[in-house]
């Protein structure tokens, strides 16, 4: 599974993925969405040269087609073959495979059988009636008898539930409506401690071809040449910066229209982010 943002990349690493093994919930009854899938689940997939929300419906198939996405596909991807001694039982032994081989960063519990047919079942994870993770499991591939995932694709985090994101360590920002914000607009992460950066904070936004990411340091951990400009944790507002409406806590993001800082006001006063001069991971 990949990533279009490194920020994203980071938290989803330093997090700790877990199997589903024999999990009791990992397939439930549910309740089926407003509007299920009814397309054929044979469709055929198509690998392009870029791994762009573009591109990720012609490389998930039927398991693309089937989500119901806020914005844009976050992942995907198929088919995924098995070797021909991992093949299961029976349909769920096919989704836990999936879960076995690729520790995807998807919820882990809660799938329901939404359609059968041309010897393959889709499952779902639905939230508020519409689905935002789905897999296609097939049986008896050619060279791989049993049942074994085929196609994969999920919606952005931020349109998981709360708990799972907030499970990844993902910050997910909310714009001022209240409504969650998509990583691929915007996320942020606290700093790996392994690489002794607890303190500091990443601040990324745009997609894969205007991403920029924001650093918070107010230890100074990292090398200066990193940066554009030192961070400040006390400045004055710009006149010409504007509120985009993005929060995170007690966090408020202003930015000005060269976006060379961030502007993150908070209830003590302004910090100045500065931009990264590239992009900063925990190695």
């Amino acid at each position: 599974m990949r990533r279009g943002l490194v920020a994203v990349t980071a938290a989803l690493v330093a997090a700790v993925g877990c199997g589903a093994g024999e999990r009791s919930d990992l397939v439930v009854e549910g309740t089926p969405p407003t509007t299920p899938y009814t397309g054929r689940l044979d469709l055929a997939t198509r690998t392009l040269d870029t791994h762009t929300p573009q591109a990720l419906p012609a490389e998930s198939g039927a398991a693309g087609r089937a989500l119901e996405c806020d914005g844009q596909i976050s992942d995907g991807g198929g088919p995924d073959g098995w070797s021909s001694g991992d093949g299961g039982d029976t349909p769920e032994d096919g989704l836990r495979l999936f879960f076995d081989m690729f520790q995807p960063q998807v919820p882990h519990s809660g799938y329901r059988v939404e359609r059968e047919a041309d010897g393959r079942v889709l499952y779902s994870y639905d939230v508020g009636g519409r689905t935002k993770v789905a897999v296609v499991v097939a049986e008896d591939q050619q060279g791989r008898p049993g049942w074994g995932p085929e196609t994969n694709a999920s919606c952005d985090p931020a349109e998981l539930p709360a708990a799972f994101s907030d499970s990844l360590g993902l910050e997910i920002w909310t714009d001022r409506d209240g409504h969650r914000v998509a990583t691929t607009t915007l996320t942020s992460h606290a700093g790996a401690e392994h690489c002794g950066w607890e303190r500091a904070h990443f601040l990324g936004t745009g997609g894969a071809e205007d991403y920029r990411q924001y650093v918070r340091d107010p230890d100074g951990v990292l090398a200066s040449g990193l940066l554009a400009a030192p961070y400040d944790a006390d400045v004055r507002m710009p006149a010409d910066a504007r509120d985009t409406g993005y929060r995170y806590g007690h966090w408020r993001l202003w930015l000005t229209k060269d976006r060379r800082t961030a502007y993150v006001r908070t209830p003590e006063g302004v910090e100045a982010w500065p931009l990264a001069k590239r992009a900063v991971a925990c190695k």
